[in-house]
């Protein structure tokens, strides 16, 4: 049936464990309220008689389950979304898997919905992905649940049963912020309390599934907040026209009314609103507009256009709920891309201040994050960016956390508050910086990065280059990573989580000295790819030459030169590098060297040679 665009619309989810019965619901529920043309119930037969599990009849899950491999595996693995409308209101639903696996979709399911569906078999009652998506669901603001405790037929439709159930999940959701909950006893497959009232099921007096859809009360509330409008891109076809083209997040705007531009604060006035059907006085939460603006000024995607009266937050440290998505844990301090409406921003989180269990929710410590786990954080980002509390405006307080090397979604945040102390920071400017320190030194300062397996030559090769350069009157420090960690990191271990504070150590150092002019020589296992690209960018694009020493794992362990190789062997050493800890060799990097055949002195040629020749030792 189509919908009717005069009618508000409901968009919710379906969610809980896997096989408790999502799909054959919704499905069910369309077939009893004839929301299924003839042409489509002729197909549904056929799939039903090819793929379905069921003995006899129509198979009402096949109607949500898109995907071959749903058919086949008869479950679904995959968000499937379908609009509907009965006489009283329009619907969209998306219904989501239950595997624990798919715990992404259930965030991208729960990012736009109002009301969630928790479906629970009466047989197994409440599961930990049950809790899981309920806490989600909480996280995300919706505020409203509809508890439909299914395959009641399988329990004899004992209210004892549905009872117990009922209570302990409200007794779990009034921790979430869950606001109300809709309990309906249920037997989807055969259609009791779906649409129609269950003979079998006397003692329930409440409505039936459908009429609570019906029901439940939508309120736009962003159309009630401050007026938020995320640029998406710019229009500028020629120099009579220039637009900033989005969709209105929150509030409202007219035309002649005054803006500001965050995080810059630069303060305009609309001229006009261009819609795709033409030019309109108005726009309002939901809207896709272009605004034009009687200034030219420099906007660009990620910045936010909002009320000059009503200011959202600028910052560069906040607190946020994470859902961690990855097999990869996530690891404090390790970088990130943070994309939030617009935005994108490199991100690390700086504390993780607990992890909450998903079946109690208490709060547990935690140094890492595993899949499917959600810890409350506090983030840093590389420049200030404009937010607003995820209960205040979904679109500027919920955000995704990307891989920086693979470009896959990792995690999603739900943002809580800005940790204010940050702005109050200012940078100090110096009279005296690293072009004048660095033209004192006759040098081009730089960081050269020497990574490889424990045993490689690094340190060797290291000091070596350090002696012919400082016999050429150049300035130089090293930074060995084992002589940093009887000082600087001496609190750190060997685990992925201190690895990766160490390394930052580390490249902040670095950093610090190349400010000064200096020649930076790194020598450091530094395993993983995604720490040694996060201290290149913390310098100058030409400020860092990664030098690989390439030494074969049976050569490092045959040197051994302080014994580890064998203690970890032996078992007495764990998380060693190339033995029970990965190291991810360069994939480009700007000088490879042989570590098991080439001598130490024709390697320092070969590194000094490359720094004379792209101008780092001045005039020898």
């Amino acid at each position: 049936m189509a919908s009717d665009g005069s009618r508000d619309m409901l968009r919710f989810l379906t969610c809980g464990g896997v096989n408790t019965g999502k799909s054959t619901l919704i499905g069910r529920m369309l077939f009893d309220a004839q929301l299924i043309d003839k042409d489509h119930l002729v197909d549904l037969a056929a799939t039903s008689e090819t793929f379905s599990t069921a003995k006899g009849g129509i198979d009402f899950s096949l109607l949500l389950n898109g995907l071959r491999e749903e058919h086949e595996q008869g479950t679904t693995i995959d968000v499937t979304y379908r609009s509907f409308s009965t006489p009283k209101r329009n619907f969209a639903v998306a219904d989501v898997p239950g595997h624990e696996q798919y715990t992404r979709n259930m965030v991208a399911g729960a990012s736009t919905a109002k009301a969630a569906v928790m479906v629970i078999d009466a047989t197994t009652g409440i599961l930990t992905q049950t809790c899981r998506h309920g806490l989600i669901a909480g996280l995300m603001g919706i505020g409203t649940i509809i508890l439909a405790v299914n395959k009641m037929d399988l329990v004899n439709f004992d209210q004892l049963i549905f009872d117990s159930i009922v209570c302990d999940f409200q007794a779990f959701a009034m921790k979430t912020g869950i606001k109300s909950v809709f309990a309906i006893p249920l037997a989807a497959f055969n259609g009791d309390n779906v649409v129609n009232r269950s003979t079998h099921m006397p003692w329930y007096e409440g409505p039936v599934f459908l009429e609570v859809l019906e029901s439940i009360e939508i309120k736009n509330s962003l159309r009630n907040k401050p007026f938020r409008f995320p640029v998406q891109s710019v229009i500028h076809p020629d120099q009579n026209f220039c637009g900033f083209a989005g969709t209105v997040a929150g509030g409202g705007i007219k035309v002649g009314e005054g803006i500001k531009v965050f995080p810059s604060e630069i303060e305009s006035r609309v001229t006009n609103i261009v819609t795709g059907d033409g030019n309109t006085l108005e726009a309002l939460a939901g809207d896709a507009v272009t605004l034009i603006l009687e200034d030219e000024l420099n906007i660009g995607p990620g910045d936010v256009i909002a009320s000059a009266d009503h200011e959202p937050q600028v910052t560069d440290q906040f607190a946020a709920h994470v859902v961690w998505m990855d097999e990869r844990p996530l690891i404090p301090e390790r970088h990130y891309i943070l994309k939030l409406a617009a935005a994108k921003v490199g991100a690390a989180v700086t504390e993780l201040k607990y992890q909450v269990k998903i079946d109690t929710l208490e709060h547990m410590a935690a140094k890492t994050l595993q899949l499917n786990e959600v810890a409350f954080c506090n983030f840093a980002v590389d420049r200030p960016m404009v937010i607003d509390p995820y209960d205040d405006n979904r679109k500027l307080g919920g955000f995704i956390l990307i891989d920086r090397l693979t470009n896959n979604t990792v995690g999603a945040g739900i943002i809580a508050f800005s940790l204010r102390r940050a702005t109050n920071l200012q940078w100090q400017e110096l009279d005296i910086g690293k072009s004048e320190l660095s033209a004192l030194k006759t040098q081009k300062p730089v960081v050269l990065w020497l990574t490889g397996l424990s045993g490689a030559g690094k340190s060797t090769i290291a000091n070596h280059v350090q002696q012919r350069l400082h016999a050429l009157g150049r300035h130089t420090t090293i930074l060995d990573g084992d002589n940093l960690r009887h000082g600087l990191n001496k609190d750190l271990g060997f685990v992925e989580v201190d690895r990766v504070e160490n390394i930052r150590r580390v490249a902040e150092v670095a950093k610090l000295f190349v400010d000064s002019g200096a020649i930076v020589l790194v020598s450091l296992i530094s395993p993983y790819r995604q720490e040694r690209l996060m201290a290149r960018e913390l310098v100058e694009n030409d400020e860092f030459i990664e030098v690989f020493v390439d030494t074969p794992l049976e050569v490092c362990e045959k040197r051994d030169p302080k014994g580890l190789y064998g203690r970890a062997r032996a078992g007495k050493l764990v998380n060693f590098t190339g033995v029970d800890s990965p190291y991810e060799p360069p994939e480009t990097p700007e000088l490879r060297v042989d570590g098991s055949t080439a001598s130490p002195k024709a390697t320092v040629e070969i590194i000094v040679r490359y720094l004379r020749e792209r101008g780092y030792l001045g005039e020898d």
